[in-house]
């Protein structure tokens, strides 16, 4: 025992904590006083040689040293831990006063925003979505909607075919969203009023054209169902979506093989130095095409044609973008070009959606 008394012993104890500068030292210091070997062990160790009321005295004074040694050992650990604290503070505290960290912002494509726009506009009048499959078969998108063996569209300079499979059939990437009301008319009993939105494919690339691009069609099947629902339907949709109450909009006969009688949509528009604008100006501009579904589809799909009557419509996405935002070229919709996002696209609060309405 350090100078033979428990008061020395406590006094070399103590010294030895004031002294460490460290946790590292203080807990060299815990080991050399409590540790298995420590003075303060040995100590208690060596009261198995006295006797009687010395070895008590000698207990009680080295109690009183263990507590106040072990008392003072645990302030210094915890004064040490707060100026290390303090230290790694001062260190490592941040400089608000330096300029943010520059961070891009992420934009909607307008083509997105043309989609869920578009969406919501239809999802008013009562319309649901529906979805099919990208890879069609040849009867799905061409014979049930009535396209003939010898038209343009089945010839391998217009569509993407896959290999033949073991049949000799040959799968087709679609060439639009038809198919999807083919199916949904298999599958559902009249009244039916979906709109199909999804991607299309095909063999064209140029300024206005895309191996891939987006459709949107609509069909509505029921009883009574007219050309005047369809052309109240398609003026609400065109005057809604370019936000002119006024719009002109007109209907020119055409020829599509799955509706009858067909026409083409035209909106209004003025053309002057170069320069497109939608809205009255004595000019039309085509956007989609339309007519009453053709009884030969309805009856590929197992629907009495006197039964039931309905219209069907179709669009392109792409080409409504860029006449609503004045994009001049189809190809950047498709480059990922952040320059042109930042140029062309939207922040997402100011994107309508079915559940937002526009």
């Amino acid at each position: 025992m350090a100078g033979g008394t428990p008061q020395a012993l406590e006094a070399q104890i103590l010294q030895a904590i004031e002294a460490a500068d460290s946790a590292v030292a203080l807990e060299s210091v815990r080991v050399d006083a409590f540790g298995k070997k420590g003075w303060l062990t040995q100590a208690m160790k060596a009261l198995g040689a006295l006797e009687g009321d010395a070895r008590r005295e000698m207990g009680q004074a080295l109690n009183r040293v263990k507590e106040t040694t072990q008392t003072a050992w645990e302030a210094r650990r915890d004064a040490l831990a707060l100026a290390e604290m303090n230290t790694r503070l001062a260190i490592e505290q941040a400089d608000v006063s330096l300029s943010p960290r520059p961070e891009s912002i992420g934009m909607v494509h307008p083509l997105s925003r043309t989609l869920e726009e578009l969406l919501a506009i239809f999802a008013t009048m009562g319309f649901t979505m529906a979805e099919g499959p990208d890879i069609e078969s040849d009867y799905y998108n061409f014979t049930a909607l009535n396209i003939p063996p010898e038209h343009p569209a089945r010839q391998d300079h217009d569509t993407f075919y896959m290999t033949p499979d073991s049949t000799g059939n040959r799968k087709v990437l679609r060439t639009h969203t038809s198919p999807v009301q083919i199916r949904t008319m298999e599958n559902t009993k009249p009244p039916i009023r979906i709109i199909a939105p999804g991607r299309t494919y095909r063999s064209d690339h140029d300024a206005t054209h895309s191996p891939m691009f987006h459709q949107c069609e609509g069909l509505v099947l029921g009883d009574g169902i007219t050309m005047g629902h369809l052309k109240g339907c398609l003026i609400e949709f065109c005057r809604s979506f370019f936000g002119i109450a006024d719009l002109p909009v007109r209907f020119r006969p055409s020829y599509f093989p799955f509706t009858e009688p067909s026409a083409e949509v035209d909106i209004g528009c003025r053309r002057e130095s170069g320069t497109l604008t939608i809205g009255d100006g004595g000019d039309w501009l085509e956007i989609l095409g339309c007519g009453m579904v053709n009884p030969k589809v309805l009856e590929y799909c197992n629907i009495d044609p006197e039964a039931h009557q309905g219209f069907a419509f179709g669009m392109g996405l792409e080409r409504l973008a860029m006449l609503k935002y004045g994009i001049p070229d189809l190809r950047p919709f498709f480059d990922s070009d952040l320059r042109w996002m930042r140029h062309y696209g939207f922040m997402p609060y100011d994107v309508p959606s079915v559940h937002l309405g526009l």
